[in-house]
């Protein structure tokens, strides 16, 4: 049994999430709105009282659109990118409201307590991968449970009944988060272990990040190729050895993409050694500056939602 439970918070999805299902009309008293981090605050105490976490992190995007995955396919999120800066890989296209929402959410985090951890030159995505290859590293006896909150099925490929890591999947929102382990992963998609989904997703590839895949190889196809071949790399080994089990035309579309295949993998799959402090998450039972937190609840006219976080991680306790 896990000694406990580990929740990891993908922090930016979250955010995102709630700006876009708070009404803006939600304001702080000087007609700032503050819909994002009411919402935001709302998950987190649902998060603690329904999930009783006992290590709490929220992880964060230091870099949104990290250089080493550019280089490697520059189309990754190039359809996001508001404003190019020299020097860097471009300034995400966020909302007007929803910006200036996002320093008033590091501050309330600081004040609860809640570590809020990234990595310079490195995505949440990454920053979450390191976390969890982390426990995964630690003796069974030792370990926690994870569970890694987000509506990005990417960190599907860190999925692993054995430690156990699982994904609370939040398509239908934090009330009803659809629980990813590798039984959900053979249903849905075919595939049987988070690392064969980050193969299946090389391969189909995903617009939504820019990244085009094999052309003519969707889902479906990507998962029995990965069913069939056990990996990624096995597929491209039986393509260059003209195995019989590839059609000619599977053959010909992989032989194509040689060039996306060989960079792909390193884009899709997230970093398990960023370099991510070391901290202290354990759940606070108390805020870490109570002061503090009044002072932001008041300003920004979050009293309701502080208090809920508040009572819910008094109550994990």
């Amino acid at each position: 049994m896990p000694a406990g439970r580990l929740l990891l918070l993908d922090t930016a999805s979250l955010y995102f999430r709630a700006y876009f299902g708070v009404p803006d009309s939600v304001k702080a008293p000087d007609g700032t709105p503050v819909n994002a981090v009411r919402g935001l605050l709302d998950m987190i105490a649902r998060l603690v009282t329904d999930r009783r976490p006992t290590r709490l992190v929220a992880c964060w995007d230091d870099d949104w659109r990290p250089a080493f995955r550019v280089e490697a396919i520059p189309s990754y999120k190039a359809h996001r990118v508001a404003q190019e800066v020299p020097g860097t890989t471009g300034v995400e296209e966020v909302p007007d409201t929803l910006s200036p929402q996002v320093p008033v959410i590091v501050e309330v985090l600081a004040a609860l307590g809640v570590p809020r951890l990234g990595a310079p030159g490195f995505e949440a995505d990454d920053v979450i991968g390191t976390l969890v290859a982390r426990e995964t590293a630690r003796p069974a006896g030792e370990r926690d449970a994870v569970d890694v909150v987000t509506g990005d099925r990417d960190l599907f490929q860190l999925v692993d009944d054995e430690v156990p890591v699982r994904v609370l999947y939040t398509v239908k929102g934090i009330k009803d988060l659809l629980v990813v382990d590798q039984a959900q992963l053979r249903e849905r998609y075919g595939v049987a272990t988070g690392r064969a989904y980050a193969d299946m997703a090389t391969l189909r590839g995903d617009t939504s990040d820019g990244l085009p895949g094999v052309a003519g190889i969707g889902e479906k196809t990507a998962a029995a190729l990965v069913h069939r071949y056990g990996t990624l790399e096995a597929v491209l080994a039986a393509r260059d050895a003209g195995d019989p089990g590839l059609t000619a035309t599977q053959r010909r579309r992989l032989t194509e993409a040689a060039d996306y295949l060989a960079v792909a993998p390193r884009v899709v799959r997230v970093a398990a050694d960023a370099p991510v402090a070391d901290v202290d998450d354990h759940l606070p039972a108390t805020p870490a500056d109570p002061d503090a937190l009044v002072e932001l609840a008041q300003r920004w006219g979050l009293a309701s939602s502080v208090r809920r976080v508040v009572d819910a991680l008094a109550a994990a306790h």
